[in-house]
Order: C-alpha cells, then sequence, then structure tokens
C-alpha cells in the first residue's frame, strides 16, 4: 500500500511535470506557426495580478487551515479541527467557482492555439485535484 502511494504521487508528479515543460518550451521558444511570439499572435493573456493572484491566496490560505485543522487533529482538539477543515472546504469551492469564471471569461479557447491548450490542460488537472480534495476533506469532515 505504501509503495502503491508513492507510485501514485511520483505519477502525478510526472503530470504537472510535463504540463510546465510544454508552457515553458512553448514560451521560451515559440515556434514560427504561432507567430514566433508568446503569447501567440492574437491571444490576450490573462493578467496575472487580477484573479490568478486572487485565486493563489486562496490556495495559500487553504494550506495554512488545512495544517491547523491536522494539528489540531493530532493535538485532539475535535472543535478546532472541525473548524479549520471546514474553513479549508470553503476556500477550496470558493477556488473552484473563481476558476470556473475564469475558464467562462478567458479570452481564449482551449482550440485557439498552444496558448490555449497548454492553459486549460494545466490549470482544468490542477483544479480536477482540488475537486478531489475538497470531496476527501468533506468526508474527513463528516468523519470527525
Amino acid at each position: 500500500l505504501r509503495m502503491g502511494m508513492i507510485l501514485f504521487i511520483v505519477s502525478e508528479v510526472m503530470f504537472f511535470f510535463a504540463f510546465f515543460w510544454a508552457f515553458f518550451t512553448s514560451s521560451l521558444s515559440p515556434v514560427f506557426n504561432i507567430g514566433g511570439i508568446w503569447p501567440p499572435a492574437g491571444i490576450e493573456a490573462i493578467s496575472p495580478w487580477g484573479l490568478p493572484l486572487l485565486n493563489t491566496i486562496i490556495l495559500l490560505s487553504s494550506g495554512a487551515s488545512v495544517t491547523w485543522a491536522h494539528h489540531a487533529i493530532v493535538g485532539g482538539f475535535k472543535k478546532e479541527a472541525l473548524l479549520g477543515l471546514v474553513v479549508t472546504i470553503v476556500f477550496a469551492v470558493i477556488f473552484t467557482g473563481l476558476q470556473g469564471f475564469e475558464y467562462v471569461n478567458a479570452p481564449f479557447a482551449m482550440s485557439d492555439s498552444v496558448y490555449g491548450s497548454v492553459f486549460f490542460m494545466a490549470t482544468g488537472f490542477h483544479g480536477f485535484h482540488v475537486i478531489i480534495g475538497t470531496i476527501f476533506l468533506s468526508v474527513c469532515t463528516f468523519r470527525l
């Protein structure tokens, strides 16, 4: 069971590594069929200082709250653990909603270019992990 979990985590790391590799390869040496520039010609990039920054802050906050919940569980403080888990779940739901809003309002689509493909693949895969984590934390909350 332990080796299975290690292999699962390694496979997840390889997935994310592949997505980052695709992004860096495309952005650091753009090819002529996307105009030789990054982002590709005709693509309006999403500013990292708006919604992506807010989502990053929310994710970092959820990391802090789930750590708080973990320490409360280890220390035997059930009320604090429940509060930490609920706060984490709320952060995750807010993150997922904001990511959905970002997808609906993105000025490009997955089919527009390599930019859209890499963006939606990487952020969608990450969003999927957040949703699965939210489900797992919800089950843990109800079991606590």
